[in-house]
């Protein structure tokens, strides 16, 4: 009967610590911005929601999007793999965004009440640690 009772509550307190995991993605606030002196766009991921700016003095009323419950999946995936410690200390691959060949891009996660961000970087070529993250997150804009 022991055996069993341990075996249940194993179970059990296994399976509330994977709801605990998705829920702390849902209360990660994360924002993709990318500028350069005539454009800009302002990705913020928040709740399974998506809102995409394009006005820098933020006068326009960007709408909520539910993400796809397999993007969303896929997001979160890609999120658990993010070593939020490391992120000011990642390098950019390239280095366009000096001479105007591509827009400055910063990724910045408010995550239990701490931020993290990274050092500006090339937009559409982000450092390898974070660049599937990314990629997710700017897919975003391509579906409006």
């Amino acid at each position: 009967m022991k055996i069993l009772s341990i075996l249940f509550l194993t179970i059990f307190l296994g399976k509330g610590c994977e709801a605990q995991k998705k829920q702390d993605i849902e209360t990660a606030v994360i924002e993709y911005v990318a500028n350069t002196r005539g454009s800009y766009q302002k990705i913020t991921v928040k709740n399974q929601m998506v809102t995409v700016s394009k006005d820098r003095s933020g006068n326009d009323k960007p709408v909520p999007t539910k993400i796809a419950d397999a993007d969303w999946k896929e997001l979160v995936e890609c999120f658990k793999t993010i070593e939020l410690d490391s992120l000011a200390k990642l390098k950019a691959p390239t280095e366009k965004r000096f001479y105007d060949g591509a827009a400055i891009a910063n990724l910045k996660i408010t995550y239990k009440d701490k931020t993290y961000e990274t050092t500006g970087f090339d937009h559409g070529f982000p450092p390898k640690e974070i660049k599937k993250f990314v990629n997710k997150i700017t897919s975003f804009t391509k579906k409006e």
